[in-house]
């Protein structure tokens, strides 16, 4: 990719956090890191999927430009969707971020 006008979503990239919780435990949330502009890009269905499934899961290439720490605990949302990050990798030469990720469809 080399158009930046294609990033046309915002998306905010959550870190997980956790606070204690005063009983020898912690409660999970997460906060929000940064808000950045992204390309989304959805693939078809996978093949086998079943009709009566709990849920769907939707198949998207999040693309962004580099220089984000990422790991696999961080997420994006937009409003109330949430991308969970599957995988990552630089593309041309560290310029442009690519993120394979799974969003469940309501």
């Amino acid at each position: 990719m080399s158009d930046p006008g294609k990033l046309t979503t915002r998306l905010t990239l959550e870190a997980p956090a956790e606070t204690d919780d005063g009983q020898g435990g912690v409660t999970r949330a997460t906060t929000a890191q940064a808000v950045l502009w992204a390309q989304l890009t959805a693939h078809p269905p996978r093949e086998g999927v079943a009709a009566d499934d709990a849920r769907a899961v939707q198949r998207v290439t999040i693309t962004l430009r580099g220089g984000v720490a990422l790991t696999r605990a961080h997420r994006f949302s937009d409003g109330p969707r949430i991308y969970r990050i599957v995988s990552w990798r630089d593309r041309d030469r560290g310029a442009w971020l690519e993120i394979d990720a799974e969003t469940e469809l309501t």
